[in-house]
């Protein structure tokens, strides 16, 4: 099958925002050793200094800003985690941490987010959020369902990368 790649180009939630960036999808098929997990990289900038949530949503929708882009994705139906843990959402890829400068340099890799099959994520929306996400361990009534990590500051639909 070889390499599939896919992109999603991020934008502030609304207009008062200038959260800005884009985001890399790398699924090799060729390496034995990279086990066909998804290399996701990219930079991101305009957030405050800090951790913040960091999740594929379930939905390509941007149509009310970030808001329209649903739940977590969550195909297997389960809890809120983090991004080590068995039992998690596939979307739940943890914290990024922007420097004080508001720039966050993200390199995850993981197994749960195909770019191919029955539970690709192409199509899907990756979210930013404004606060870091608890990975389910918070104690607060969201932490098993949103890891309470706030309001979404930014968004971009994942889609197929352009070969040039």
């Amino acid at each position: 099958m070889g390499i599939v790649k896919a992109v999603a180009v991020i934008s502030g939630g609304d207009s008062n925002n200038n959260v800005r960036g884009s985001i890399q999808f790398l699924q090799d098929f060729n390496s034995i050793a990279g086990g066909a997990a998804t290399l996701v990289k990219g930079r991101i900038t305009g957030l405050t200094p800090g951790l913040h949530g960091f999740h594929i949503h379930a939905l390509g929708d941007t149509t009310n800003g970030c808001n329209s882009t649903g739940p977590h994705f969550n195909p297997l139906k389960r809890d809120h985690g983090a991004p080590s843990d068995q039992n998690r959402h596939a979307g739940d890829l943890g914290n990024i941490i922007a420097g004080v400068d508001g720039v966050a340099e993200i390199s995850i890799k993981d197994i749960q987010i195909p770019l191919t099959g029955p539970h690709s994520i192409l199509g899907r929306a990756v979210v930013v959020h404004a606060d870091l996400d608890d990975l389910g361990k918070g104690g607060h009534e969201l932490s098993r369902t949103t890891g309470n990590a706030g309001a979404r500051v930014a968004c971009g639909i994942i889609g197929i990368q352009s070969s040039v």
